[in-house]
């Protein structure tokens, strides 16, 4: 089915506003029982843009660096990234996803409606083409799913700060920057600073406070900023931006409170995100929205109108791609689906994420300090220090670091918290993450017989990898009564 230029239908059951990955699920889903679908998405991407694509170039240069001297393969020079040539195949990969959505659409015979769609009351929505044409649809039920974009403070904050660019714009250059700078501390800007610098970019990243992930667990903070300057990357603690002079797409000059002046091709704003909800009709209709721009949802993604509901990131909680994927099946299981869905909902609690840094992270659950407010002194840590076999044949100063981290509470030891770190950690996280909303305790972990040797097997069988190891001589222990941890380290 060709994209749709007008109703086919007096009245659709169901109408997404936004075709991202949220919208895309949730609307296929609500068509899967049999229910007239109306999909309008503003950008020719549908399911979004965002793959990373990136970090696996990045990975793998870092990877040929260590064949030759820690590997001893021959002919290996040093890797040398060709951006301008990988960016169009990367771009064609992206479109083909895009394509890929839309045919998933026609698939599940969802109408997929290109355009700007308003809310004009709480069964109506104003689509305005491409072309200018504007057409009125209604349904039952709609649901806004317009996501969020990277935010950029606006020149009359910081002088010049247009000049920059943000993470939707990195994707889009042409030329990898030779020096570029990034300002943020969260997982966007620690990515990128990653990316670039393991290819070959001079890196400087600007954050506010002493370490980056600051909503992170301590540990995956105190372990990976010292490593990224180890790296190379050149950390700008307790600064901030305040004027950047240049041309738009030549050199530029950034400016912070600390006197320093930063010379470079590239400034790439990473401080935050914020909800795509102008121009989309909601305070004409009484939705409410929060003072960030947030929609104001309930557990069930209710918005204050019935018959109006938000997924993703345009409800402020939880932004990320698989959430919102969740978030809109549950929606349309209960609003479509059979009475064993007539409840359903997405649990916002225990939620896995990954950092694609260098090293990866990967973590779910309570922090240590989130752990420690909410149950005090029966909060136990379990935390194991340790570098990848793959390091071993690797120079030194190249051991990327892995901490492995448990946190318990009460006597039968629940596990509340799994943070990882090191490499691997992406993949690992996924089948704790699972135990982890399963209730699992740590005598749970230690019963599972160990994958060896792999790191993951550090977090499935915590004890017995600590009490093996020291056995054997193979990692020096060593115990904090006071914080019921453990560290490893090679001998």
């Amino acid at each position: 089915m060709p994209p749709v230029n007008r109703p086919t239908v007096e009245r659709y059951d169901y109408i997404c506003i936004g075709g991202g990955s949220g919208g895309v699920a949730s609307s296929r889903r609500a068509a899967s029982y049999g229910k007239k679908v109306a999909l309008v998405e503003s950008s020719p991407a549908l399911g979004g843009t965002c793959v990373n694509i990136m970090w696996h170039a990045a990975d793998l240069a870092d990877k040929l660096r260590h064949a030759g001297s820690g590997y001893h393969f021959l002919d290996v020079n040093q890797p040398k990234f060709d951006w301008a040539t990988f960016k169009p195949q990367r771009d064609a990969y992206i479109r083909k996803l895009n394509k890929i959505y839309e045919n998933n659409l026609d698939k599940e015979g969802v109408e997929y409606h290109p355009g700007a769609a308003r809310l004009v009351s709480a069964d109506s929505v104003e689509v305005t083409r491409p072309d200018g044409a504007k057409y009125i649809m209604t349904a039952d039920h709609i649901t806004v799913a317009t996501g969020g974009r990277p935010t950029i403070p606006a020149d009359e904050m910081i002088p010049g700060a247009s000049l920059g660019t943000d993470s939707d714009g990195f994707f889009a250059l042409e030329d990898q920057p030779k020096r570029v700078v990034i300002v943020g501390a969260g997982y966007i800007a620690v990515e990128l600073a990653g990316v670039l610098n393991s290819l070959g970019s001079d890196t400087h990243l600007i954050i506010r406070h002493d370490k980056i992930l600051r909503s992170f667990d301590p540990t995956l903070q105190d372990t990976l900023t010292p490593w990224m300057e180890h790296t190379g990357i050149k950390l700008h603690k307790r600064s901030n931006v305040v004027r950047v002079e240049g041309g738009k797409g030549n050199a530029l000059t950034v400016y912070t409170d600390k006197g320093e002046v930063i010379e470079v091709d590239c400034l790439i704003w990473a401080i935050g995100r914020h909800a795509n909800t102008e121009n989309l009709g909601l305070e004409d209709v009484g939705v409410e929205v929060d003072g960030k721009g947030d929609i104001v949802v309930d557990d069930y993604q209710n918005t204050t109108v019935k018959g109006i509901y938000a997924i993703g990131d345009v409800q402020g909680k939880a932004l990320l791609t698989p959430v919102a994927i969740a978030a809109g099946r549950r929606l349309s299981n209960r609003l479509f689906g059979p009475d064993k869905f007539k409840s359903d909902k997405l649990s916002y609690e225990n939620i896995p994420t990954v950092v694609f840094s260098h090293p990866p992270i990967g973590t779910v659950g309570l922090t240590e300090p989130e752990a420690v407010q909410a149950y005090g002194n029966d909060v136990k840590i379990y935390k194991s220090s340790f570098r990848s076999l793959y390091f071993s044949q690797i120079d030194e100063e190249h051991k990327e670091p892995t901490v492995y981290k448990l946190i318990v509470v009460g006597e039968e030891e629940r596990v509340v918290g799994v943070h990882l770190i090191g490499q691997g950690s992406d993949e690992a996280l996924q089948g704790f993450a699972v135990a982890v909303k399963m209730g699992a305790r740590k005598q749970d972990l230690d019963n599972t017989v160990a994958i060896h040797p792999t790191s993951a097997e550090g977090g499935s069988v915590f004890c017995v990898i600590l009490i093996t190891a020291n056995l054997l001589g193979i990692f020096r222990v060593s115990y904090d009564a006071l914080s019921w941890s453990s560290r490893l380290a090679f001998v």
